[in-house]
């Protein structure tokens, strides 16, 4: 290099790259020959640059240091990444705790355990098949790439189907109907019907999360005491008084109740500990508190029982396959289907408003969770969802990736294959008393108070949502809250203002907004009191309606034809949009106004952006005396809006006005012109 500049992006003929002051910052795309690497980019010195020796440039008058054309050395590289690495204990390369994940993973573990074993036993199943469900759920859909934080297991939301199936076809047909379900799952995920769940409003979504806990806390209120629950939500609540009044009338369910109570008091309080001792999740805490109590001499509280977990696996045969043909099954399998995919994508809704990292993929998620589903099946084991408890644990105990519910399922494994004696050790009340914490702040009573300020309609939604799931079940309020918020959005976007004034011989209405079914009274209402005028004129304006549905249509155009067929009243009917006045005939555009036909209206001499036009014509089109009544236009070209080959747009621009002779000066266009001049 012997000039010192070059051609752009040119590789010189030496052993190492050298750049020029032009080349400070190379395009993008420029490459080094020898590597797929980009080439470096240097920063420019203050002064001048000559060249010293191949490879090298000195900068004058500038900082004076010799900058070097090569990459950095291996040596720092190594240095960088480790720096970069080691920041953070525990950390990964991309700036991930480690140590919360592991924890996280295990507060996820102890909230899923006495769920999978309750669910079980609540469908009428061994507790070893909620469990391998739940191992399930961890490691097949943990693993993929749907949501990153909500945890998969048997749901208590299906509690009541499976154990309806189990009667009815036997524990045995349970694995092909969950099998044939998960293939379901995964074609509707490929099809991509999984997005449509993402339409959900917010206060259904807060009312879901409070339909879940408030059951939850109440349903875990017995356990926490060492007794049964009585069964529904509603027999749950109706008798806690006097389970609380039968827990302190003996010893033992009384030291259990403290057990449960305690642990309750200390999550809420853990945080609150100084030190680096919070850092250790308070159920971990509150469980080793309850096995030493249970160790105790003369504590007899209950504890968890988990037998031969491969025993219990059941793999379909034939005979189950067979039972397919039977239409009973078929309809199982569709509502299994339906109400698994409904509950696993309504909590990836709701766990997305817990966190702000990665959103769910939905169709990927709805294919995560049938492929687990088919796995169960093959297994005999139940079906299992996303569950929002476990989410909720996660999220809350400072999970960031797929990482805490890969690993929560593999505990669950480990502990019930390798050591069951040690979850023999675990007191059920401890268990219940972690549940009872999920519950209350899957409820989040401050966010009714909240919800009451902000929007009262959506209070009234969010209230529904919760009174339903609680009296139902979770499918069915969802449902029953999306109808509800529907219905809530109908009337607010039915906004009409009708209007209605009799100025001279004309009797006037003027409508804006949304004209819908809801509004048709009104509507109503106003076309009598402008029909009772006893003017010769009537004026029905609707340029300013947004919106326009069938029955108030029908309505308007029966009204309209009713007074032109009396004709003893003139009637103007002028709406945004009227394919019936297309004319039939499309002129050419630049011929003369004469050729146009004669239910033309032609161009419009304004907009309603105040934008005047020029008309084709002084004397035709004439403009009409209500023109100025309809400066509303967003549409900048109305000549192609108005002759367009295709049905016309919401900014086309119509009137429709009654073109029967009628006796008096009013017939004559002339007239009418100088009418609207003054």
């Amino acid at each position: 290099m012997t000039s010192g500049r070059h051609a752009r992006g040119r590789i010189q003929p030496v052993s190492s790259p050298s750049y020029d002051i032009d080349e400070v910052f190379p395009p993008e795309g420029v490459r080094d020959a020898r590597s797929t690497r980009p080439m470096p980019a240097y920063a420019p010195a203050a002064g001048t640059v000559r060249e010293t020796a191949p490879g090298f440039h000195k900068a004058d008058g500038g900082a004076g240091d010799t900058v070097r054309g090569k990459a950095k050395g291996e040596g720092e590289v190594k240095g960088e990444v480790k720096g970069k690495v080691g920041g953070k204990l525990g950390g990964t390369g991309q700036g991930v705790d480690l140590g919360t994940e592991i924890t996280a993973s295990l507060v996820v573990f102890l909230v899923a355990l006495p769920l999978c074993i309750g669910v079980a036993v609540a469908s009428g199943t061994p507790a070893e098949l909620g469990i391998i469900s739940g191992v399930v759920g961890g490691l097949v859909v943990g693993m993929t790439r749907g949501g990153a934080l909500q945890v998969s297991g048997p749901a208590a939301g299906l509690t009541a189907l499976v154990a309806e199936t189990v009667e009815a076809h036997g524990i045995a047909m349970l694995g092909v109907i969950v099998l044939m379900s998960g293939l379901l799952q995964i074609g509707l995920g490929m099809i991509r019907l999984g997005r449509m769940f993402q339409a959900i409003s917010i206060a259904v979504v807060q009312g879901m999360l409070a339909g879940i806990g408030l059951p939850l806390m109440f349903s875990q209120s017995y356990p926490l005491a060492d007794v049964a629950a009585p069964g529904t939500a509603i027999e749950n609540i109706l008798g806690f008084p006097a389970h609380v009044l039968d827990t302190f009338t003996d010893a033992q369910t009384a030291i259990a109740a403290l057990l449960g109570i305690a642990t309750v008091v200390l999550s809420f309080v853990w945080k609150k500990v100084p030190g680096p001792v919070r850092k250790i999740p308070a159920a971990l805490v509150a469980v080793a508190i309850g096995i030493l109590v249970a160790a105790l001499p003369g504590v007899e509280v209950k504890t968890l029982q988990i037998g031969d977990l491969l025993a219990s696996v059941q793999f379909p045969g034939p005979v189950q396959f067979a039972g397919l043909a039977d239409p009973a099954v078929l309809t199982a399998v569709f509502t299994f289907t339906v109400i698994a995919s409904a509950e696993s994508l309504f909590t990836a809704a709701a766990v997305d408003r817990m966190h702000d990292g990665p959103r769910t993929r939905y169709n990927t998620e709805l294919i995560a969770q049938g492929a687990g589903n088919t796995v169960c099946g093959i297994l005999g084991a139940l079906p299992m969802t996303a569950v929002v408890a476990r989410s909720s644990a996660n999220v809350q105990a400072g999970a960031k990736t797929r990482l805490s519910r890969t690993l929560h399922g593999l505990w669950l494994l480990a502990f019930a294959l390798l050591l069951p004696g040690v979850l023999a050790l675990i007191p059920i009340s401890v268990l219940a008393g972690v549940l009872v914490h999920s519950g209350w702040k899957l409820l989040a009573p401050e966010q009714f108070p909240k919800m009451w300020r902000q929007d009262r309609g959506e209070f009234v939604v969010m209230t529904i949502t919760t009174g339903v799931i609680v009296a139902t079940a979770l499918l069915e309020g969802v449902l029953v809250g999306l109808a509800a918020g529907i219905v809530l959005a109908a009337l607010r976007m039915s906004q009409t203002s009708v209007e209605h004034r009799v100025e001279g011989d004309a009797a006037e209405l003027v409508m804006t907004g949304n004209a819908t079914f809801l509004r048709l009274p009104k509507v109503i209402d106003a076309l009598e009191a402008v029909g009772s005028a006893g003017t010769r004129r009537i004026r029905l304006d609707l340029m300013g309606v947004t919106h326009l549905d069938h029955a108030c249509r029908s309505q308007i155009e029966e009204f309209v034809e009713q007074r032109r067929a009396s004709r003893t009243v003139r009637v103007e009917l002028l709406l945004p949009d009227l394919p019936a006045a297309k004319p039939k005939q499309k002129p050419r555009p630049g011929s003369s106004p004469e050729s146009w036909p004669e239910s033309s209206p032609g161009p419009r001499s304004e907009s309603r952006s105040g934008l005047r036009r020029r008309p084709a014509s002084p004397s035709w089109p004439p403009p009409q005396p209500h023109e100025r009544s309809y400066e509303r236009s967003s549409s900048g070209a109305l000549y192609d809006a108005f002759y367009a080959p295709s049905r016309p747009g919401p900014s086309a621009e119509w009137y429709y006005l009654d073109t029967r002779p009628f006796e008096g000066p009013q017939d004559s266009e002339e007239a009418r012109w100088r009418d609207y001049h003054g």
